[in-house]
């Protein structure tokens, strides 16, 4: 896909914390399907991204809090909403996105996500515990 038709279409970019081994694998598949997706992923977790890469009115903690993405005209998503919003860019997601539009789905993923996210520490925990057995590649 050229350049100019990414823009054309409009950028997404993904605001997403590497310092998660449970994001960085998912972000891996994501970006691995969207190579050609008018798509930008930006690890908010670094310190050295410039404050003018966050969205405005959102502190790093607060991103790193919950799934961000942040369209090409500013608005901001987040959580069931942002992958919705990613679901609709990825080529052979966009089936999810429209099933996440049925009545009650979104409000459905919405409580799912917010449920993951009391259970996510622990279960980046064990994530780090098997990634130190297996050890490195």
């Amino acid at each position: 896909m050229s350049d100019d038709s990414r823009t054309s279409k409009g950028e997404l970019t993904v605001l997403y914390d590497g310092g998660c081994p449970l994001c960085r694998r998912e972000i891996g598949l994501y970006q691995r399907i969207g190579e050609d997706a008018p798509l930008r992923f930006c690890d908010i977790s670094q310190p050295c991204i410039p404050a003018d890469e966050l969205p405005v009115g959102l502190t790093r903690a607060q991103l790193l809090a919950r799934f961000h993405v942040r369209r090409e005209d500013g608005a901001v998503f987040s959580g069931a909403e942002a992958f919705v919003q990613l679901w609709q860019t990825l080529p052979g997601w966009r089936w999810l996105a429209r099933l996440a539009r049925l009545p009650g789905m979104l409000w459905l993923m919405e409580r799912s996500y917010r449920g993951f996210l009391r259970l996510r520490p622990a279960i980046q925990r064990w994530v780090v515990r098997l990634e130190r057995r297996r050890g490195p590649c």
